[in-house]
């Protein structure tokens, strides 16, 4: 499943909304368009979008096409989400790692000295000694 395609899919208002119809029972896109108060060609392309991201299967019944949910992609990307949310930082120069030197090989990442014109820059003086801080402890007002 590509996520950032299925996310571009859902990010829309109106395709959100007909998700969550979907989600409830099966529609085709007459009856789409007259719950969500659109035209019948701007539920097809909305349904088409949603299609490509694999979120929707279409089943035809008469003459009609039915759409439904593929609920399989919204749990990979529920999954997904939740994985990337207990994500952990680590930092750079935990605060007892902070040299008093004012200079990095102190370092508990180990191969940060390169990397410290990237990321971390001076903070302000602290009792009169000089110490680096990452951007990200300035951010979280650590």
């Amino acid at each position: 499943m590509k996520q950032a395609l299925v996310l571009k899919a859902i990010a829309d208002e109106t395709r959100m909304n007909i998700l969550k119809l979907l989600l409830q029972r099966n529609y085709c896109v007459r009856a789409l368009a007259r719950k969500i108060g659109i035209s019948e060609a701007a539920v097809s392309q909305h349904l088409k979008v949603l299609r490509e991201a694999d979120l929707l299967v279409g089943e035809k019944k008469g003459y009609f096409m039915h759409y439904f949910v593929n609920r399989g992609v919204l749990h990979e990307l529920a999954a997904g989400i939740k994985s990337l949310a207990s994500i952990e930082s680590q930092s750079c120069m935990p605060e007892h790692d902070v040299p008093r030197t004012g200079r990095f090989e102190n370092c508990s990442k180990g191969g940060c000295m390169n990397e410290a014109k990237d990321y971390c820059r001076e903070s302000q003086m602290h009792e009169g000694q000089q110490s680096h801080r990452c951007n990200h402890h300035k951010k979280s007002g650590e």
